[in-house]
């Protein structure tokens, strides 16, 4: 089911492509428009020149972690106000915890359904 109208832009931060195109396709599907960074350091900065809705991102990368980028742009004023939700094979309630204490405004894990993701997707929403 395609919804007409887009109901936002999200931000995409994930290293693995094949992650990548299928979070895409399911908030695509939902009526979000999609925008991609692979790495955090490319993230922060269409986060400030592009100002997403949402921004979903993975917690282990190279370089910069998930949680580190949580913590700089929840530090920036240009772009503190923007929900975040992490999106992590670490499934402890341990990693779920320092990831809400980073920031997030969501945290979910993986794998999941295109419905858990527009859910919490949803839930974050302004």
């Amino acid at each position: 089911m395609i919804n007409a109208t887009l109901t936002g832009t999200i931000l995409i931060v994930e290293d693995t492509p094949s992650e990548m195109e299928l979070i895409s396709y399911y908030l695509q599907e939902s009526g979000y428009n999609v925008i991609h960074a692979i790495t955090a350091q490319e993230a922060l900065v269409k986060a400030i020149d592009l100002k997403p809705n949402i921004i979903i991102t993975d917690v282990v990368m190279p370089g910069m972690s998930g949680f580190e980028l949580c913590r700089k742009l929840k530090k920036d004023p240009a772009t503190q106000q923007i929900p975040i939700v992490l999106c992590s094979s670490k499934a402890q309630e341990i990693d779920r915890l320092w990831g809400m204490k980073q920031g997030a405004n969501a945290y979910i894990t993986k794998p999941f359904t295109r419905e858990q993701l527009v859910q919490v997707v949803r839930s974050v929403q302004i």
